[in-house]
């Protein structure tokens, strides 16, 4: 009797928890892995002779190849089939894991970084085209996504906490090895929880032309916006990189409006729900997902705290953002999808915007906790919102590369935000020191989460494109890939 084809709701099927369970530990990997390394940089430093100015690619590096292959992952998904590259990528995850912690110099741990952003590229799409695919459109498909988007959510305290703990206990190699029997382990489960994947199609391709311009593109974009604060903006390399990738992203738009068979079917982006959730998306990175960062160097910069206590400071966030996601699924399902990511959005300008008003120099954690509070909801709630709309009307056998479409966005504007927001945040502090130093630092953290609600605040007027509550959700015809 043949395997039921992933593209099957799993509502007739045996082990549906444990699947969701299994894609949504898949998700936390992928969070944890942004996150756990942070802390360990300092030792990583010392131990392998990075500079100050090198040390910066054990992070980068993962970003720029995260970002770039994103939508090659999601592509790659639809055609090779879901299970198979869900496996693929958490071994990648593993062994990249493993040969990080047992590197011995910056060039190979640089080496190793940039083959896990490579299995996160993999494993991102093919995790939530899993769970678009399994789980039928509609409530069955917005409670797996809440679940999915929580499991993401503890990524970010776990990620800081699990890294404080594992670098003061056993060094910095072992923020690496923890990924090998976590990634590993999920990758022999996906055998016994995940359907077997159906008979690949014939006569369809890579597109190779498109996905070697859009993914050098991407990629060379990702390096500009992370590269740029450090080597200046109009740095030969840095105007190079923005000038070739918009030669290739001009060209990969020119490739798939003639290719009989895209990497990105330009047609999808016509679904008004994906379209908009792009760009919801898109700022999302350059705002939330920005917020951490700044977020710790108030913690550990201006109120001195040490690693372990700012993994511990980032729990109640995390926990709110957990919420949010849950609240999210209920209020897709019961409301629609417009007043759910209208009332995520203003909540989340409102609390980053409380957040800024609450940071000082001689203030403490309580003084930013209502905004902390306020700020992880609505982010929990924008980001089941725009995920629930990325999957919205999308056939089946190409839930992988609207995932990646979408979460190319997520990357491109992160970097950007990031880029955008340090910035703001920059000070010329030559010369300060004691409360004038940390006054000065808590200013331009001020103005850059100020800035950060502002643009959170834009992406309403993106949702208001949205349709209101229909009577029915539609649901797309289900291609077996």
């Amino acid at each position: 009797m043949p395997s039921p084809s992933p593209s099957q709701p799993l509502t007739r099927r045996r082990h549906v928890g444990r699947t969701l369970a299994l894609l949504a530990f898949a998700q936390l990997i992928t969070s944890l892995d942004f996150n756990i390394v942070f802390v360990a940089l300092p030792e990583i430093g010392r131990d392998l002779g990075f500079s100050a100015h090198t040390l910066q690619w054990v992070t980068s590096v993962y970003a720029v190849t995260y970002g770039g292959f994103l939508l090659l992952g999601g592509r790659a998904a639809d055609l090779l089939g879901r299970r198979r590259l869900f496996v693929t990528a958490l071994l990648l995850y593993a062994v990249s894991s493993l040969v990080g912690g047992l590197a011995e110099s910056s060039g190979l741990l640089v080496a190793a970084r940039a083959v896990q952003g490579l299995g996160g590229a993999l494993l991102f799409p093919a995790t939530l085209s899993l769970v678009n695919t399994l789980f039928a459109e509609g409530p069955e498909r917005n409670r797996a996504l809440a679940i999915w988007s929580g499991a993401g959510a503890s990524g970010l305290s776990l990620g800081a906490l699990l890294g404080g703990v594992l670098t003061d206990s056993f060094g910095w190699e072992a923020v690496f090895y923890v990924n090998v029997p976590l990634a590993g382990g999920a990758a022999l489960l996906a055998y016994t929880l995940i359907p077997a994947d159906g008979a690949r199609q014939r006569g369809r391709s890579f597109d190779l032309p498109g996905a070697v311009t859009v993914t050098a593109g991407v990629t060379l974009l990702a390096f500009a916006l992370i590269q740029g604060p450090e080597s200046g903006w109009t740095s030969p390399v840095i105007l190079a990189g923005f000038a070739l990738a918009a030669v290739l992203l001009a060209a990969f738009l020119v490739i798939e409006a003639r290719s009989r068979d895209p990497l990105m079917p330009l047609r999808l982006l016509g679904n008004r729900s994906l379209s908009g959730s792009m760009a919801i998306t898109l700022i999302f990175g350059a705002t939330f997902n920005a917020l951490p960062y700044f977020l710790t160097l108030y913690f550990q910069s201006v109120h001195g705290y040490s690693p372990l206590v700012t993994g511990a400071a980032f729990l109640v966030p995390s926990l709110m953002i957990a919420a949010g996601t849950q609240i999210g699924e209920r209020m897709a399902t019961r409301t629609g999808m417009r007043l759910t990511l209208l009332t995520g959005i203003v909540a989340g300008a409102a609390g980053t915007a409380l957040l800024a008003t609450g940071m000082s120099a001689g203030g403490s954690y309580w003084n930013v906790l209502p905004g902390i509070v306020v700020m992880g909801l609505g982010q929990g709630l924008t980001w089941t919102g725009m995920w629930i709309a990325a999957a919205s009307g999308v056939a089946a056998g190409e839930q992988g590369v609207a995932s990646g479409v979408a979460s190319t966005a997520l990357q491109v504007g992160t970097a950007l935000g990031l880029a955008v927001l340090v910035a703001v945040a920059g000070r010329d502090v030559t010369g300060l020191a004691g409360e004038a130093l940390l006054g000065e630092i808590t200013g331009g953290l001020r103005a850059a989460i100020y800035v950060a609600a502002a643009g959170i605040l834009l992406s309403a007027f993106l949702a208001l494109t949205f349709q209101r509550r229909e009577a029915a959700e539609p649901r797309p015809a289900r291609v077996d890939a």
